[in-house]
Parts: structure tokens; C-alpha cells; sequence
């Protein structure tokens, strides 16, 4: 990451437990204006994609998520898709919105004295907006994006960026994100998941998936919080803050 914003947070990691946020659909709500990028990018490509398989599909490695619903394409194609997504999306960027309890939530977690992560994919140019809507850096220890990793969620790779970033183990973190893609990549890393209903998954699927507590938004899930394992990690928080 070189002198980016991003490593200079990382360096304000403790030994304190951490709770890693996936950002899109978790913190702001931004999965649909997504959901239109992508369609607006198919369209414009020639390709007739389903926009419910689109909305299946948010939160996944954009190449894995191009591949998956439009076939086998070159890395062109691929690529071409990719940012005329960006583009897109970048076009509703002011209509980009925290979600509701988002900032409470975060203030809430750095008043426990545990770490406040951003665990996202998101690239450097989108993750810069999403930062200013949510208005919380001063409270971050650590932040990933797209060039910390080749493949994103499902992979773990992430994950565990955002892990050796904060200075913890698995086992000292609890993941909170908002699909199951979220959920498999919190599990590959051993890291138990927290979901929200915010991203427009259903509770019995992200149960299935193996989220270890589901909540409709940010807000219940701070309502909540002394129920979830994320209360559990500040027995370690050790007062680090």
C-alpha cells in the first residue's frame, strides 16, 4: 500500500481484539446502486443478465461475479465490465447513504476498546467515498481494499489481510458483514461471522450459512450487541484504548 491512507491507519493497530466490517450493504447502504452498475454495464456489453442474479451475486470478487453471469469471458471482457461498473456506480455516489445505526455502531465498538476494521474489497476510489459517508476514521485502526488482494470474497484472503493489519488471531476477531459471501470468507479465515439483513439476504440463508447472529440493520445489531459474540471479545479488549 506504500504512503496511502490505509497503511497509515493499519499502523495504529493494538494487541486489542478486533471486529472487522465489511463495508457495502453492512455499513452503507449501497448494494443496490450496485445492482444497477452491473445491469447498466451488461446492458451496455450486450449481455442479458437477470437483475435478481445480479443482486445474488453483490459482495462477490468482481471477476468471479462477471464469469458467473456472463460465462467464460476473456480478461478483457472481463475487464471492460469492471469499469464501465465503476463508472456507473461512481455516477450514484451522492446518493450513497450510511446505514442506519452505522456510526453509533462504530463508536460503540471503539468505546468498548476493541478494534474498529474495515475488512472491504472495495477499490481505492469507492472506498474513499464510502470512508466519507460514514465520517469514522479518526476511530479506525486498520482499512483493506482491492490492492491488498488477487481474489476477493469468497476467498479468505481478505480476511486475513485485515487480521495481520489489526495484530490478531482468528480467534480474537469477529467478522460483520452482509452475505454469504461475507460468511464464507469469514469462515475459510476462521473468523466467526455477525450479518445483517441490510445487504437483502434473507435470515434463514445467512443462518444457513453459518452467521452466528443475524440482524436487520446496523441499529438492532448495536441494540443487541451484549448478545452477540462481539460483546465476548472485550473480556481481551484489556482497556487497550
Amino acid at each position: 500500500m506504500g504512503a496511502s491512507r490505509n497503511s497509515t491507519t493499519s499502523a495504529r493497530s493494538s494487541s486489542a481484539p478486533a471486529v472487522l466490517f465489511d463495508v457495502d450493504g453492512t455499513l452503507v447502504d449501497s448494494n443496490y446502486l450496485h445492482v444497477h452498475a452491473w445491469q447498466r454495464a451488461f446492458t451496455q456489453a450486450g449481455f442479458d443478465v437477470e437483475a435478481w442474479r445480479t443482486h445474488r451475486s453483490i459482495g462477490m470478487d468482481g471477476s468471479i461475479l462477471v464469469r458467473s453471469l456472463t460465462g467464460d469471458q476473456s480478461g478483457d471482457v472481463v475487464d471492460r465490465l469492471k469499469h464501465a461498473h465503476a463508472d456507473f456506480y461512481r455516477q450514484t455516489a451522492e446518493m450513497l447513504r450510511a446505514l442506519p445505526g452505522a456510526r453509533a455502531l462504530l463508536d460503540e465498538v471503539a468505546a468498548l476498546g476493541l478494534q474498529v476494521v474495515l475488512a472491504t474489497s472495495a477499490p481505492e476510489d469507492e472506498l474513499s467515498v464510502l470512508r466519507e459517508v460514514l465520517g469514522r476514521d479518526d476511530i479506525l485502526s486498520a482499512v483493506t481494499s482491492s490492492a491488498d488482494v488477487d481474489t476477493a470474497k469468497p476467498q479468505p484472503d481478505i480476511v486475513e489481510v485485515a487480521l495481520q493489519r489489526a495484530g490478531v488471531t482468528a480467534d480474537r476477531a469477529v467478522f460483520v458483514g452482509d452475505t454469504i459471501w461475507d460468511i464464507r470468507a469469514a469462515t475459510r479465515a476462521g473468523v466467526s461471522c455477525v450479518c445483517v439483513r441490510s445487504g437483502g439476504i434473507a435470515r434463514h440463508e445467512l443462518e444457513a450459512e453459518g452467521a452466528s447472529a443475524v440482524f436487520d440493520n446496523p441499529r438492532q445489531l448495536l441494540e443487541e450487541l451484549a448478545t452477540t459474540p462481539i460483546a465476548a471479545l472485550t473480556a481481551g479488549a484489556g482497556g487497550a484504548r
